[in-house]
């Protein structure tokens, strides 16, 4: 009969919505750390001429996904505890989340945050660790990233923009709360 119900709430919708309201009340007393997935892009492959400095040759935001990142940042305004600050990957599509997200003076680029090499994972996700660890304020900090790097991070996967409210727990991290868009 569980399974019945668990289903049918999948389904429905249910489980999302009751991932995202137990999300904002988090966010609503600061403190906390934001692993943000880019918002939505126009594919899902990056061009093979790919060139972090040129926008032109990357995959970009659709102008869905610069919806869904003005929708983030409003309801970020409106439903939660101010961001302290923003940190995001060097991608087009990540940076233009969090400029259209969030106050585009407060973005900060980090390279730790950018999709992964084998010869930089470990850095990378040791850098970002030190962020988390070292994070003490009493507002919120986002992380604007990639995929992959929050299935490293964390274990757990995200959907083009849905936010994942992180805390330590001894040396891991663990996912207290989800925000889909």
């Amino acid at each position: 009969m569980l399974r019945i119900a668990i289903a049918i709430m999948l389904l429905f919708g249910a489980l999302p919505a009751q991932a995202t309201e137990a999300g904002w009340a988090l966010l609503r007393n600061g403190g906390h750390v934001v692993l943000l997935r880019n918002a939505m892009t126009t594919g899902t492959v990056e061009p093979p001429n790919f060139d972090l400095e040129k926008c032109a040759t990357q995959l970009n935001l659709s102008d869905r996904g610069r919806q869904q990142a003005r929708k983030i940042g409003a309801l970020f305004a409106a439903r939660a505890a101010p961001v302290e600050r923003i940190l995001a990957s060097r991608y087009c599509r990540t940076l233009e989340t969090a400029r259209l997200a969030f106050d585009d003076q407060k973005v900060e680029p980090m390279a730790a945050l950018d999709k992964p090499t084998e010869a930089t994972a470990e850095a990378d996700i040791a850098a970002v660790m030190d962020i988390i660890r070292n994070y003490s304020g009493s507002d919120n900090i986002v992380l604007v990233t990639h995929l992959e790097n929050i299935q490293a991070l964390t274990g757990a996967a995200a959907r083009e923009g849905e936010a994942l409210i992180v805390g330590l727990q001894g040396e891991k991290l663990h996912v207290l709360g989800r925000i889909v868009f």
